[in-house]
């Protein structure tokens, strides 16, 4: 209740800043344990799908597979990828059932190869953009929030210098309250700013991991379709 009250005696440029700070802070911890839920889901079906796409040796069976994981990065990848292929084999006019691995044509062609390699690299782009979707904001809240404070802070400390200089005494009666007031400021710009440089370099963290299995799927299924599909 005493930080309520030393908030309410603020003047109006404080009181901005601490509604600016606790808009970020809502917003930081919404994108926290939005993160937390969506990585951690991608990061399971991940899992998932590789265990199923190691073990199938149908691509079909894989695909139809493939539907269920709407939270998989690598999923996404081989579905987009797999579509290409279809409209590869479509366009080219081979019979049979595009279902086995060693099915249809052997023969190598190199247009067909960058049209599937782009198809999965810009597929493998695409899920990178989701994962880090909202993060840029967690760091540019950690990054400018102390500051945010600050400003606060110092505006305050000038209100303060207004004061003694009306009352005509320097006191510690007459200054500490406006610097006790200005304070709050900085320390919630910090209240805002730490939660959010913790989940933004942790989230980072999680992301990177992802994007390496990526490109070792990308390596892997490029080297599949090189030898036993194109």
């Amino acid at each position: 209740m005493n930080i309520f009250s030393h908030i309410l005696t603020t003047d109006v440029i404080v009181k901005s800043v601490l509604l600016v700070l606790l808009f970020f802070s809502l917003i930081s911890w919404a994108i926290i344990l939005y993160k937390l839920h969506y990585l951690s889901k991608a990061r399971r079906q991940d899992k998932e799908f590789l265990d199923i796409f190691w073990e199938s040796k149908r691509l079909d069976y894989v695909y139809t597979a493939a539907e269920g994981f709407d939270y998989s990065p690598i999923a996404s990848m081989f579905n987009a990828t797999y579509r290409e292929l279809l409209s590869i084999k479509k366009k080219s006019g081979e019979a049979g059932r595009y279902g086995d691995i060693d099915g249809g044509s052997r023969e190598r062609n190199g247009d067909n190869l960058a049209y599937v390699e782009r198809a999965l690299k810009k597929s493998q782009l695409s899920s990178i953009a989701k994962l880090e979707v909202s993060l840029p904001f967690l760091a540019t809240v950690g990054s400018t929030a102390p500051f945010i404070g600050l400003f606060g802070t110092v505006w305050g400390i000038m209100m303060s210098f207004e004061s003694i200089q009306a009352a005509g005494t320097a006191g510690l009666a007459v200054v500490a309250p406006g610097i006790a007031d200005s304070l709050i400021a900085t320390a919630a710009g910090l209240f805002a700013a730490i939660p959010a440089v913790i989940a933004y370099n942790y989230y980072s963290n999680k992301v990177r991991l992802m994007v390496n299995e990526m490109a070792d799927f990308t390596y892997e299924f490029m080297t599949i379709i090189d030898r036993q599909i194109l």
